[in-house]
């Protein structure tokens, strides 16, 4: 039972660093109805700045220069790529996405080479013990930082102007666009808040006890994705529900491999897509995703 509980507080601490992710995918989306694809490298971005900087200046001012970094990388990748393609198609647009992901990541791989960047946080290996159950504590900072920005991001969606403008273009970009909502700041906004998510989600995914930020760090947007695929692409509260999900389902499938050996070894990276797959079947829009219907 003890071993069930460290693995499900765990897999929700790690969930809520995937919904971090998740909900950058999602603002991107209601923003612009666009997938984007090059979340993988925002994320490295925010990692590789804050790790480049936190024996110069510390690690608080590091971090915030890697989120203001990868804030500024989103927005760029906005005006200068998005923008011009503004009116195109949304599949088009898409698959852009994945030639900038492409563009950055290698750059980034380049300068990364084969070293593995520690991010110089305060918690280092740090393990709270409570009778059975240990827990580091960078899991426990993770939940923390993720609770505390998910909850500032929707007081900030449904109360500020930015936030009002959001829905506003969400439920219709022409009519926005009639009313006055400039959807350019809107679409920069978004790029750039999914940017600033994707600099913290960087920080929790590699430090204890995972070795540090490396190549490989990117790939962890893939596992965000699937969490906001089942949530459904357009909905907040799917990006917070889903990476939850994704999260205790890839701890508990990895913490309990030895005896579902029968399936094969890799389950826990396996069985966010699988249980992806399942939820799709059932309700193709996503948990919480809007259903759209269409006359022909």
């Amino acid at each position: 039972m003890s071993t069930f509980a460290e693995l499900l507080l765990n897999g929700i601490s790690m969930g809520s660093v995937y919904a971090l992710i998740a909900l950058g995918f999602v603002v991107i989306f209601r923003a612009t109805e666009v997938v984007n694809f090059a979340h993988a490298s925002l994320l490295l971005a925010g990692g590789y700045v804050t790790a480049s900087l936190h024996d110069d200046i510390g690690f608080w001012p590091a971090l915030g220069a890697g989120i203001a970094g990868a804030a500024l990388v989103g927005a760029a990748v906005e005006f200068l790529v998005m923008r011009r393609a503004r009116g195109g198609d949304h599949s088009v647009l898409a698959i852009v996405t994945i030639g900038v992901d492409i563009l950055l990541t290698t750059e980034l791989t380049r300068r990364l080479g084969t070293d593995v960047l520690a991010l110089g946080d305060p918690w280092g290996d740090a393990v709270l013990t409570l009778g059975p159950i240990s827990l580091a504590h960078t899991r426990i900072a993770a939940f923390v930082a993720a609770a505390l920005l998910i909850t500032a991001f929707l007081l900030a969606f449904r109360y500020t102007s930015w936030g009002v403008a959001m829905r506003a273009a969400a439920e219709s970009t022409e009519t926005a666009a009639l009313m006055g909502v400039r959807l350019g700041r809107v679409s920069l906004g978004a790029w750039a808040v999914a940017g600033g998510l994707a600099a913290v989600a960087a920080l929790f995914l590699t430090v204890f006890p995972t070795p540090g930020l490396e190549r490989a760090t990117s790939l962890a947007a893939l596992k965000a994705f699937p969490a906001a695929i089942l949530g459904g692409l357009d909905s907040t509260t799917g990006a917070l529900v889903g990476g939850l999900v994704v999260g205790v389902t890839e701890s508990l499938a990895t913490g309990y491999q030895s005896d579902l050996a029968f399936m094969g070894r890799g389950l826990g990276d396996l069985a966010p897509y699988l249980v992806m797959v399942v939820i799709l079947l059932v309700r193709p829009s996503g948990l919480f995703g809007t259903k759209e219907l269409a006359r022909v």
